[in-house]
């Protein structure tokens, strides 16, 4: 991944109660697990799968349309690394950054580092976003991945 970080904008921690083995599950079927993903995401209203392929999945949301791609899942015995590219496209602003989620076995529970970066938000709209918007945006896909992850 050429975007691979070069400029963080979000980076934090959180331990998930699910095992990893849960998690490389979920990963099986990308389109599906970024689909549930968004749809519990704070704010979303609409989430609808519109294509994927092993290494990208379109999602359109009531806010706009998510493409990601170079989508990479690495597993390892302990660890799964997943590495992509987001465009995301609403009526009022368009995004693009570089994501990495680490997943960790931690004693049958997962920890998620998941960290954000070369975030590019053109205009007035964008530099809100840039400069205030990263705690909100990225706790959110936190709050998501462990509602989706530790449901029983």
């Amino acid at each position: 991944m050429d975007n691979a970080r070069k400029n963080i904008w979000y980076q934090k921690s959180i331990m998930i109660d699910c095992s990893i083995e849960d998690i490389n599950k979920s990963l099986n079927n990308l389109g599906e697990h970024y689909e549930e993903l968004m749809t519990v995401y704070p704010g979303m209203t609409t989430v609808e799968l519109i294509e994927h392929d092993r290494d990208y999945v379109t999602i359109k949301t009531n806010e706009g349309l998510m493409k990601r791609t170079n989508i990479s899942v690495t597993i390892l015995k302990d660890k799964t690394l997943v590495e992509f590219d987001e465009e995301y496209i609403t009526s009022k602003l368009t995004t693009n950054s570089h994501f990495v989620e680490i997943f960790k076995d931690k004693n049958n529970n997962t920890e998620l580092n998941l960290e954000i970066s070369n975030l590019t938000a053109p205009g007035f709209l964008g530099f809100f976003l840039r400069n205030f918007g990263s705690k909100n945006i990225g706790n959110g896909f936190l709050d998501s991945y462990r509602k989706i992850l530790e449901k029983s």
